[in-house]
């Protein structure tokens, strides 16, 4: 009995020494955080701050222009002036009421006191004069649309009327752009979103100043990706006060934050199968434990890792096709991140 049980055991011995002395060989490297700044090209397009096409509230003849073409102008300044006689006639004539229903009213109040008036009478004559304050303030606003205004500082385009000519709604006087700013919309891959947020600093070219960069940060990160592209939209605000920039500019964006750590294994680490990304982690047994990851950036000769693997553990860089989930592997050498 002894003896077999001997002999079972050397058998057994002699099987696990030859299963594992045909233990592939690998190399494994250790993951690691590294710095890994920030760095996204796009191309973007320019906009003013505030952006309008100058038209008129109402149908009236021209009678005053008061801006030049190309002119910087504040907010609130008289741009063009329309016919407004009738909006006069109908101010005074809203006026003269007003008068004469507060004398009236003033009249029945003091009655009143006295009991002359009855309070039916009082409340009619109480809201006549509220009628009659109402449509004066309505004249008066159908006066001050003849009266056109800058409705915020900024630079005016081109004249497109003439004095004489009889505007609408419809039709563009000028345009008014606030450039003092210039707004820049670019469109950044899905895989940089995760880093995105307001104020990264951002430069930007024009083949209009080729030795100059524009430098601004971002506001505004858009609440939706791009289903076909899989990109998001971003904002960005830069100054202008020398004027360089105009609205419509086609500009080279770059996309710049330098304290950014992300964890870093060897490109020749993953293993791409399908739509999905594994690596072979080694684990303190030299047993092979194939694990999904997240990848990110990638940069020369390493990749990103977002979700999956761990600051400090082994990941086969070279032997990944030798190896197998659950395996033992002999590591030949281990490399620490550089």
């Amino acid at each position: 009995m002894l003896l077999r049980l001997l002999v079972l055991f050397t058998g057994f011995f002699l099987i696990a020494s030859t299963s594992w002395a045909q233990a592939p060989d690998v190399i494994v490297t250790r993951a690691a955080v590294k710095a890994f700044p920030l760095s996204a090209e796009a191309l973007g397009n320019a906009r003013a701050n505030e952006a309008i096409e100058v038209r008129a509230e109402i149908t009236a003849a021209i009678t005053a222009i008061r801006f030049e073409e190309g002119q910087w102008v504040e907010q609130g300044t008289v741009l063009v002036e329309l016919e407004n006689a009738e909006q006069l006639a109908e101010l005074a004539a809203a006026k003269a009421a007003l008068v004469e229903s507060r004398s009236q009213y003033q009249r029945a109040e003091e009655l009143y006191r006295t009991n002359v008036v009855a309070t039916s009478q009082l409340e009619q004559l109480k809201a006549q004069f509220e009628a009659n304050e109402a449509a004066v303030r309505a004249a008066q606003s159908r006066l001050d649309h003849t009266i056109i205004r800058a409705p915020f500082s900024g630079r005016l385009g081109l004249r497109r009327v003439s004095v004489g000519a009889v505007v609408d709604t419809d039709t563009v006087i000028t345009t008014l752009d606030d450039t003092s700013r210039i707004k820049l919309d670019f469109d950044v891959p899905e895989v940089f979103v995760a880093r995105l947020e307001p104020g990264l600093r951002v430069l930007a070219r024009s083949a209009a100043w080729p030795d100059q960069h524009f430098e601004g940060q971002v506001t505004t990160i858009d609440t939706r990706l791009d289903p076909v592209t899989r990109t998001v939209t971003v904002r960005a605000l830069l100054p202008n006060e020398e004027g360089y920039l105009r609205p419509g500019m086609f500009l080279t964006v770059s996309l710049l934050k330098d304290d950014v750590l992300a964890l870093m294994v060897p490109e020749e680490a993953i293993v791409p199968e399908r739509s999905k990304q594994f690596v072979f982690v080694v684990t303190p047994g030299d047993l092979v434990e194939m694990r999904e990851v997240r990848t990110g950036r990638r940069r020369p000769g390493e990749v990103e890792v977002l979700q999956g693997l761990a600051d400090g553990e082994w990941v086969i860089s070279e032997g990944t096709q030798k190896a197998r989930d659950g395996e033992p592997v002999n590591v030949a050498s281990r490399v620490e991140a550089g």
